[in-house]
């Protein structure tokens, strides 16, 4: 499975909170974490660029992914309209993140059109780690039961979950990819801040993981 360069583990080994609950009350779309994981989602959207429904201005950045590596975001429709330009957006902040990473850009422009503040500092650590680590990623990330939360016209919350375990770890120069078996759980849960921005992007602020939670965990 994908696994995080050593050298980053200790820096982004943080708590997921559940930040819905800082967006105030609303409506409470949150699902049950008993679902099993690997079950139908729904719809599934399989996206290396920006979707159709994407909010906001229509010159973003386009993302394209090399062959065999692919996010398959499953579920990511709750026919709201407001909810899913919130969920588009965290789709192109994960597809920037791992096309900084396949390039190896840790001043992606990309990365900055969909992060700012806390979290764009955390993402180009992380690239920067796998840089360090002379690692790039192949394979397929599963991404699913988003909850999403919008507090007002520029503030939402989404935890949502994600499952590596058709991902692997790939060394830069050599190009081998290790598909060892790992002591690590392959299901992280992310919890994420989004303000939109003045172009109508929903750009993510803060990110905060956990590797094993029982919120996406089997």
């Amino acid at each position: 499975m994908k696994r995080r360069p050593l050298s980053a583990a200790a820096a982004l080994a943080t708590t997921a909170v559940l930040l819905l609950t800082a967006c105030g009350s609303g409506d409470d779309s949150s699902k049950s974490n008993d679902k099993i994981a690997g079950a139908d989602s729904g719809d599934t959207a399989t996206s290396s660029s920006p979707s159709a429904s994407a909010s906001g201005p229509a010159d973003r950045p386009r993302i394209t992914f090399p062959e065999g590596v692919e996010n398959r975001f499953e579920g990511w429709k709750t026919g709201d309209p407001t909810k899913d330009a919130v969920l588009s957006d965290v789709t192109q902040t994960v597809n920037a993140v791992d096309d900084a990473i396949l390039r190896g850009d840790t001043n992606s422009a990309t990365l900055a059109y969909y992060r700012q503040g806390k979290a764009l500092v955390s993402a180009q650590k992380w690239v920067q780690a796998w840089l360090d680590e002379d690692l790039t990623w192949t394979g397929v990330t599963r991404y699913f039961d988003p909850n999403v939360k919008v507090a007002d016209r520029d503030t939402a919350a989404v935890v949502y979950c994600a499952d590596e375990s058709k991902a692997y770890n790939k060394n830069r120069k050599t190009g081998t990819v290790d598909k060892s078996p790992s002591d690590e759980s392959p299901y992280v849960t992310y919890s994420t801040q989004l303000k939109k921005n003045s172009k109508g992007v929903w750009q993510t602020t803060e990110v905060l993981s956990k590797r094993g939670d029982k919120t996406c965990a089997p």
